[in-house]
């Protein structure tokens, strides 16, 4: 018998090691036993249980409505084309008053300070529905991508490095650090005017569906909706988002074309907001504002641009 005809004897059959579960990504942890973290959402949480506790005790009225409506519009206006378009993109140029008062009027929905807003959102350009995306629900799963990021220490610091073309200005750096003392100044003002019940609408009901809606942009407008720009992300397109935040449910034309201030791009997709800037723009309060070209519209700019008017990356503008 030859060698190769010898049968040897099998291995020992060992049972391998169970594989353990995938570790959760850094950026979806909650340190729940982290002071800081307890008390900073604690504050959050107790705003949204205070608010319905005070509209309960108050109750609905038009005037009350009426109040919260216009503090709505004139907040969501203020994040729109301030936070995003204008500090986020830079897709339009303005005087150094008027970019104050946009940011003061982003402020003023506590969606925290106007540096910590835009600096987040140009990371999250950068790396969009990327497993380094700070809010994406493709990587992260809806809650996190709506308001569980907002939640975790890790973001709670403004990264300055992405937003230096705004951070040298002391009036940006002072409102992004106090960016609850004007809000604070704000309650006070309507508090001692209009009374407990218009504080109730103008400054608690307001801000809370300002940052449900502002949310839904990060969550829903990246599953919900449809795609005509073909997009590295899932940004969708969604008219119900775009009403209820005056343009920015246009999501994957912005995604597409981010240096436009104009983000419905077709004329039956409303864009209040870039409404609101064209008359601005008439009135010379601000100048230069970016639009998208036919070429961009047909859908033949051949790639995604994340740039800034200038071709500049949006998350290193000098």
């Amino acid at each position: 018998m030859s060698p190769a005809a010898v049968a040897l004897p099998a291995p020992p059959v060992t049972a391998s090691p169970p594989t353990p579960p995938p570790a959760a990504h850094p950026a979806t942890r909650l340190r729940l036993r982290d002071p800081y973290t307890l008390v900073a959402n604690a504050v959050f949480l107790g705003f949204h249980v205070a608010t319905a506790v005070m509209l309960a005790i108050t109750g609905a009225s038009w005037q009350g409505a009426g109040l919260a409506l216009g503090a709505y519009l004139l907040g969501m206006f203020g994040i729109t084309a301030g936070y995003h378009r204008y500090f986020s993109h830079r897709s339009y140029k303005t005087s150094r008053a008027f970019q104050l008062v946009l940011a003061l009027l982003g402020t003023l929905t506590l969606q925290k300070g106007v540096l910590w807003w835009a600096s987040h959102h140009r990371r999250h350009h950068r790396e969009s529905d990327g497993p380094d995306d700070i809010h994406s629900p493709k990587q992260h799963g809806l809650f996190w991508a709506h308001v569980g990021w907002i939640m975790a220490r890790e973001y709670m610091a403004t990264d300055t490095a992405k937003i230096q073309d705004f951070a040298r200005y002391p009036e940006l750096r002072w409102l992004d650090r106090h960016y609850v003392l004007p809000y604070v100044g704000l309650c006070a003002l309507v508090l001692g005017t209009l009374g407990f019940h218009a504080l109730v609408w103008a400054c608690f009901v307001s801000v809370v569906c300002l940052w449900h809606c502002t949310f839904t942009i990060n969550s829903l407008a990246h599953v919900w909706g449809s795609r005509t720009y073909a997009t590295r992300d899932t940004s969708r397109n969604n008219a119900l988002l775009a009403l209820l935040t005056l343009g920015e449910g246009w999501h994957n034309n912005h995604h597409y074309f981010a240096a436009s201030a104009r983000q419905g791009f077709r004329w039956w997709q409303v864009d209040v907001s870039y409404a609101v800037l064209c008359v601005l723009e008439r009135l010379g309060v601000v100048w230069d504002v970016q639009r998208p070209t036919p070429e961009v519209v047909a859908g033949r700019l051949g790639r995604t641009d994340y740039r800034l008017p200038g071709g500049r990356e949006a998350d290193a503008a000098a």
